[in-house]
Parts: structure tokens; C-alpha cells; sequence
């Protein structure tokens, strides 16, 4: 095994425990805190400083990774997780709204330092200028990552249900740990360090197609946020009557699929880009496919047809084309970059993808609220038309 392979690999095998935690995080909290009698938008705004601070962090985190090294970031986010989570066995007198907020915060710091690190190694493990195994590697980690994110809404209901809030998430901060030392301990210093020291104002794009899928990936993430946040969990619940674990087992099942579909993006779209990397043309086409499944559900749902089978096909429908798009912007992000500067690059990118979510989360929760699912789902649609056509302005990476 060579050692850009082996290096990949041990990324990869931390980045899967982090997603672990993550995705477990996100439901118990949303779970435990509707259970303790919040509203919709008061579980939306435990999560605002998760999202703001990850706008920060990106972008201060790719200048940090090009200065240090990425494998150094990735190790402080597994770090900042592991405190995170400790933060949140506080008892309930403790756990008001800044305190939680507080704590997803530093969530939220620990998330993309760490994906910004994982996902900006595997260019600097690519040695060769290949652009068919640079789309399959970026694709089956980012899969593989959301696959199990996945997994982690199972396991926090799961745990939520077996043994209680606060116990789940001390055993979640303690294998981290364990996973935080073994990497720490595996891993070679100076992954993705440049050689000269780069100043801050680098950090932001000069680079037209970089700046124009990053707008595209900002209302793309928008448009799956803005519904599946928080009013499709709390609609399952509230409306449909399903159990914690039924909410918690079908939108882990969700993620999962939408992983594999994910990480399988190269050979689904390899007859129409002939062995290539995707193009802009490319992240332009899906965007728009896109676009037409929450304004289906959405229609659906307003003309009385039986609201738990359109939201069920519509969500699997709705996820593995989002899955298709997610891949084509990750590998093109890193195709658009050159190996010195891919930690700037994809920190900045990563940025506008954190802007996106942040404001899919908020007006996921405020729209819910005032306009039920269907508003969500309508506001969803014109997210991920936005997305397309921001793509037109991208062309083929040279």
C-alpha cells in the first residue's frame, strides 16, 4: 500500500467517526429539546451559532491548514467535538438556550475544521494529475461520510431512547477520544502545509469559478436545509405521530442512501462525462432536475394526496439527485484548485456552504412555523433553482 493511499485511509477512518457523532448529535438535540416543550424556531436557533461559527471557521480554517497542516485542524475539530460534547452532560437546570447554543457552537467549529481538513487532504494525496480518481476518492469519502451521518441519527435516537440524553452523550466523547489519539497517532505532520506562510487576506478566492460554485453551493445546501432540519422531523413527529425512533431510523436510512448514492456519483455519471471529471454543465443540469422534487411534494401534499407516501418517495426521490449534486460540486471544488493552495480554496467554498445551511436551519424552523411543511418545501425549490442558475457561469476545469 502506498502511503498517499494509506494516509487517505486513516482520514477517512477519522472522518467516519466524527460524521458518527455529528449526525448522532444533531438528532438528540432536536429530539430531546422538542420533547422538553421548545417550538420549532427555539430548536432552529440551538443550531444558528452551529452554522455562523462554521462560516468563520472554514475560512480562518483553511488559511490555519495551509499554515500548520490539515492533519493538525482535523485533530483540534476532533478535540473541540470531544469538549463539545462533554459540555451537553450538564444537568437540565443547566442546559437554557445560550448554554446549548454555546456548545453547538463549538460543534459546529469542531465539524468543519474537521471536514475541511479531511476533504482538502485527499487533493494532496492525489499525486498524479488524474481526474477520474480524484472525482471517485472525493466521492467515495464524502458518500461514505454522509452514509453514516446517517447512521448517527439512528444511534442518537437510539441511545436517547435506551439510556437517556446525557449518558449518550458521554459515550459518544469518549470514543472520539479514542479515535482522536489513534490518528493523532498515525498520521505524518504536514499534510497540506504550504511552503511559504500565507497571509489571511489569501484565504479569499480570487478565482471566478471557485467564487461562482460557491454562491451555488450555498443555495444548494439552503434548499435541503430549509425542510429537512427541522420541519420535516418535527412534521413526522407532530403530524404523522411517529415515534422517536421511527423519525430518527427513517432519516438515518434517508442519509445513508443519499451516502451511497453519493459515493457511486462517478460510475452513474460516468457515460455522460466519457471517463472525465464532471463539468460545470454538469452541476447546472442537476441543479435544475433538482429543483422540481420539493415542488412536487409540495404540490402533492396541497392537493390532499396521502401525505406519508409523497413525503416518503419524495424524500428518496429528492435525495439521491441532491446526492449527485453534492458529488459533482466536491469534486469540483478540488479540480478548480492547485495542490498549494487547496486548503484556502476549499475552506473558502466551505464557508458559503455553512452560510447556506445557516440560513436553511433558520428558515427552517421561522417557516414551519408560519407556513408548515409545504412552505418549506416551496422555498426549498426556489433554492435550488437559484443553485442552477449560479451554475452556468461554471465551465470545465482544465
Amino acid at each position: 500500500m502506498n502511503q498517499g493511499l494509506r494516509n487517505y485511509l486513516i482520514v477517512t477512518g477519522g472522518y467516519w467517526a466524527f460524521t458518527v457523532t455529528d449526525g448522532a448529535i444533531r438528532m438528540l438535540v432536536v429530539l430531546y429539546f422538542h420533547l422538553l416543550g421548545y417550538s420549532p424556531f427555539e430548536v432552529a436557533m440551538l443550531f444558528l451559532f452551529y452554522e455562523f461559527f462554521g462560516i468563520v471557521t472554514n475560512l480562518v480554517g483553511g488559511w490555519l491548514g495551509a499554515r500548520i497542516g490539515l492533519n493538525l485542524t482535523m485533530q483540534i475539530g476532533m478535540g473541540m467535538q470531544v469538549a463539545a460534547l462533554a459540555m451537553l452532560t450538564a444537568p437540565d437546570g443547566w442546559l437554557s438556550v445560550p448554554y446549548v447554543m454555546a456548545a453547538q457552537a463549538l460543534s459546529g467549529i469542531a465539524k468543519d475544521l474537521n471536514k475541511m481538513s479531511a476533504k482538502a487532504s485527499v487533493k494532496a494525496m492525489v499525486t498524479d494529475d488524474s481526474e477520474s480518481r480524484l472525482f471517485k476518492w472525493v466521492a467515495v469519502l464524502t458518500g461514505s461520510k454522509n452514509a453514516l451521518k446517517g447512521g448517527g441519527f439512528f444511534v442518537g435516537a437510539l441511545l436517547l431512547e435506551w439510556v437517556g440524553f446525557r449518558s449518550a452523550v458521554a459515550i459518544l466523547a469518549g470514543l472520539l477520544l479514542l479515535v482522536l489519539i489513534i490518528t493523532a497517532t498515525l498520521l505524518p505532520a504536514g499534510v497540506g502545509k504550504m511552503k511559504s506562510k500565507p497571509k489571511f487576506t489569501q484565504a479569499f478566492s480570487q478565482i471566478p469559478a471557485i467564487n461562482w460554485l460557491s454562491a451555488a453551493r450555498f443555495f444548494l445546501f439552503g434548499s435541503r436545509d430549509i425542510w429537512f432540519v427541522v420541519g420535516l422531523p418535527v412534521f413526522l413527529y407532530e403530524v404523522l405521530g411517529w415515534s422517536f425512533m421511527q423519525v430518527g431510523g427513517f432519516l438515518a436510512l434517508w442519509v445513508i442512501g443519499y451516502g451511497l448514492v453519493q459515493a457511486g456519483a462517478p460510475r452513474l455519471l460516468r457515460k455522460s462525462h466519457h471517463g472525465q471529471g464532471p463539468s460545470g454543465g454538469t452541476a447546472c443540469l442537476w441543479a435544475f432536475i433538482l429543483a422540481l422534487f420539493p415542488a412536487g411534494i409540495a404540490l402533492g401534499m396541497q392537493q390532499g394526496w396521502p401525505v406519508d407516501r409523497v413525503l416518503v418517495v419524495g424524500l428518496i426521490l429528492f435525495g439521491g439527485v441532491f446526492a449527485i449534486n453534492s458529488a459533482v460540486h466536491s469534486y469540483l471544488i478540488l479540480a478548480y484548485s492547485d495542490h498549494e493552495k487547496v486548503a484556502m480554496n476549499v475552506g473558502f467554498y466551505y464557508m458559503a456552504n455553512a452560510g447556506g445551511r445557516l440560513t436553511g436551519t433558520v428558515l427552517s424552523g421561522w417557516l414551519y412555523q408560519t407556513q408548515g411543511l409545504t412552505g418549506c418545501l416551496w422555498w426549498s425549490a426556489t433554492f435550488a433553482l437559484m443553485a442552477a442558475l449560479l451554475s452556468l457561469r461554471l465551465k470545465k476545469p482544465i
